[in-house]
């Protein structure tokens, strides 16, 4: 028999299921895998989502079973490995974490080997059945991915640069932590801040001895960027966050995306901000970042080229 706590509590639920709200149906592409299962728990607990679609090569059912019991009022459905079309239709925002994590040694290179071609396929399918959704790239290298995803696009007639962008919030979330820990602010300090940020990753995989890498912190990270970008879609005012996106701000230097703060809207990037002064160690750190940089791009839009 139900205690009267238990039906106390399904009276509960049933209000919060009936309250407006904007319908948002968000897809996780990835959602068995290591960011894929906690980002799809965070997304759960997210007001503005009212429909999570969860797509996986293996174990997308599962976690869409386990995720959809949490007592918060979207809806959750698991997709299998050939119902890829059905994970899409009518999907507004969609998530790509999927792809293989850092092992011990791997190189950015020996990701894009791998994750290149899992993102070009699913990028075409977004393309096709839900042409009109916002795209947020996690899977690395996301210099690469995104415009593998943007030339993916462009071949089918559906890019519209305003819907695209590559989560780049674990470099900030790492950074206001970094810097909240850090101890004075030496020079000696912040070139230790700097390469922890940068080398964060690397220093997740060690300590899981091999066994992983940032999967929660991007999961936080990914959730808090779709967060930031229903905010925006929803009509708020204000809604400035750093993305990795199609940028004017290096063209010059054949830099055609680039990582800034972004103002988001209700048709996703309204506005991008410039980066502002920079003190002469961020100089240096942007006058070395953009001939790689070049190269990270070129390299996604060669393989896309490369795959006709």
């Amino acid at each position: 028999m139900l205690s009267r706590a238990t039906l106390r509590t399904l009276t509960v639920s049933r209000h919060f299921s009936t309250s407006a709200r904007r319908e948002t149906k968000v897809a996780v592409l990835g959602a068995g895998g290591g960011i894929g299962q906690p980002l799809s728990l965070l997304l759960k607990s997210d007001p503005l989502v009212s429909s999570l679609s969860l797509y996986d090569i293996r174990g997308a059912p599962g976690v869409a079973a386990d995720v959809s019991h949490v007592d918060t009022a979207s809806e959750v459905k698991g997709y299998a490995a050939d119902q890829l079309d059905q994970a899409l239709e009518g999907v507004k925002v969609v998530v790509i974490p999927a792809g293989v994590p850092r092992k011990p040694g791997m190189t950015r290179d020996d990701l894009f080997n791998t994750n290149a071609s899992i993102v070009r396929d699913l990028a075409a399918s977004v393309g096709r059945v839900a042409p009109d959704a916002h795209i947020l790239v996690i899977s690395n290298p996301v210099n690469s991915t995104v415009p593998i995803v943007a030339e993916t696009l462009k071949k089918l007639g559906v890019f519209d640069p305003r819907k695209l962008f590559g989560v780049t919030t674990l470099d900030v979330v790492r950074a206001a932590r970094f810097n909240a820990a850090a101890k004075g602010v030496s020079g000696e300090v912040y070139d230790k801040v700097v390469h922890r940020i940068q080398y964060g990753g690397d220093e997740v995989v060690k300590a899981k001895d091999g066994a992983g890498s940032a999967t929660l912190s991007m999961a936080y990270a990914g959730a808090k960027f779709t967060n930031s970008l229903l905010r925006g879609l929803n009509g708020e005012k204000g809604v400035i966050t750093p993305t990795f996106v199609k940028s004017p701000l290096y063209e010059d230097q054949g830099i055609e995306f680039f990582s800034s703060n972004v103002e988001l809207g209700p048709n996703g990037v309204e506005k991008i901000h410039p980066v502002g002064p920079l003190s002469a160690e961020e100089e240096k750190l942007l006058e070395a970042c953009i001939p790689e940089l070049k190269k990270n791009i070129e390299k996604g839009k060669a393989f896309v080229a490369q795959s006709a």
